[in-house]
């Protein structure tokens, strides 16, 4: 099994702590366990600079044209 750390966090105002508490009821959860999957979720999230790094990697001539983009626009449309 994976270790844990146990986290503290102060200074949350109360309308955020409901908030919270209430995303958690919903989900059928405790507060914790709502909280560290949230926290999970943005802490594997890429970083905006790994975003653009990966952008920026990306063979730009591998895509569709614009020509295409636009064709594609109008055929969507009414």
């Amino acid at each position: 099994m994976d270790r844990v750390a146990t986290l503290y966090i102060r200074e949350v105002p109360e309308d955020v702590v409901q908030a919270l508490k209430e995303r958690a009821a919903l989900e059928g959860t405790s507060l914790s366990s709502y909280v560290a999957a949230q926290l999970t979720r943005w802490a594997t999230r890429p970083t905006d600079q790994q975003m653009v790094e990966r952008l920026r990697s990306l063979d730009p001539t591998s895509g569709p044209s614009s020509q295409d983009i636009v064709s594609a626009i109008r055929q969507g449309r009414p």
